[in-house]
């Protein structure tokens, strides 16, 4: 019999990379439940999918792969009892989400002058928090780590001392249990600690900031300012938040194509490896990369370089079209807009052209390719 296999929609060269194993049946992430899995034998799929005892447990499912960093909505206890093969893509958009935190600083810190004294807080030290923090280094700009789990860095503090920092940025993954749950991290008590006129930028997941304790927040301080990629509830985010952020994006740091292609070719070695078969990466055409661009050769600094590459005002501005519609209507633009996402590249895809020489420096550091 052959093999079936259930793939979300919206991850790229689904068809070209799987269909040599089976039939291939696509179907939006949030559609895809109990009775759609029965008699599937492969699962592929995205951070909108819970996966638990309660979608596969009858079913035919003997490998489920995730073409995400996050593990949050994957169950793996269940997944462990029901010996089911489990396969994800740590690190594959890392890169793409400090492209977006740099776009965020260029748009806070126009020029050298303006972030020279600032001291940039990083929660969590793993594979984006880690690569901010090396970009960061490597500009000169000055650095407060907090993660616990995470010996030997030059920059580390307290919890409480990160907080007090000019630029708070997330980059944990969404934990309930343990020593140091993120859920809630940042909670009434620590939103209030934050310095004045600080900024948060959260990249991580929605639910690592209490949302409605920073609506409460945002109503009583002015001074803060506030920049979300991710939200609580997603894709029935709040309007009232979305309104008082300076920047507001659908969950769309991590969407840069080489990071998504990245993570589905992690997948699919898992599952060749799984199968003990498989076509090789390089013959997919549907993993071929668009072409990037060239660094204007006007442009001063950094932020001019990166802004002219991604500007996340960009996103800002169609996410907060939405905010007129009604609740189901915003959930369901947040959704298309995540589905339709155009063709950004990492800034490791832009060339440095005839950038004066020194100028060429600071451009590496920021992650543009030489």
């Amino acid at each position: 019999m052959a093999m079936k296999l259930v793939v979300d929609e919206n991850i790229p060269g689904a068809d070209q990379l799987f269909a040599q194993f089976g039939a291939v049946q696509r179907l939006p992430g949030r559609a895809i439940n109990a009775a759609v899995v029965r008699d599937a034998d492969i699962l592929v799929v995205r951070s909108v999918t819970r996966i638990d005892a309660a979608l596969l447990r009858g079913s035919r499912v003997r490998f489920v792969g995730s073409t995400t960093a996050g593990i949050d909505h994957v169950c793996l206890a269940d997944l462990d009892a029901l010996g089911i093969r489990f396969a994800h893509a740590p690190g594959s958009n890392a890169d793409s989400v400090v492209d977006y935190v740099l776009g965020v600083l260029a748009l806070r810190f126009p020029d050298a002058a303006s972030i020279a004294s600032r001291r940039i807080g990083i929660v969590g030290c793993g594979n984006v928090g880690g690569r901010l923090l090396r970009r960061l280094r490597a500009l000169g700009i000055s650095c407060r780590v907090y993660d616990p789990f995470v010996e030997g860095i030059a920059e580390a503090c307290a919890f409480d001392e990160v907080l007090d920092c000019d630029v708070l940025s997330l980059h944990v993954p969404l934990t309930s249990e343990g020593d140091h749950p993120t859920r809630y991290l940042l909670g009434a008590a620590q939103l209030q600690a934050l310095a004045t006129r600080a900024l948060l930028i959260n990249t991580a997941r929605g639910a690592v900031v209490d949302n409605a304790a920073l609506l409460g927040l945002l109503r009583a301080r002015a001074d803060l300012g506030v920049v979300l990629d991710v939200w609580e509830h997603e894709p029935r985010i709040e309007p009232a938040l979305l309104a008082r952020t300076l920047i507001g994006t659908p969950h769309i740091a991590g969407y840069a194509v080489d990071g998504k292609l990245r993570g589905v070719a992690q997948v699919y070695r898992a599952l060749c490896d799984f199968l003990q078969g498989g076509a090789p990466l390089e013959s997919f055409a549907a993993l071929q990369l668009p072409p990037a661009g060239v660094v204007p050769a006007q442009a001063t600094g950094w932020q001019q370089a990166v802004l002219g590459s991604y500007d996340p005002r960009t996103d800002d501005a169609q996410l907060r079209a939405l905010a007129v519609a009604t609740p189901a209507d915003i959930a369901t633009g947040f959704d298309r807009l995540r589905r339709d996402y155009p063709a950004r590249r990492e800034l490791g895809a832009w060339h440095i052209g005839s950038a004066r020489e020194s100028e060429r420096a600071q451009l590496l550091a920021a992650g543009f390719h030489g």
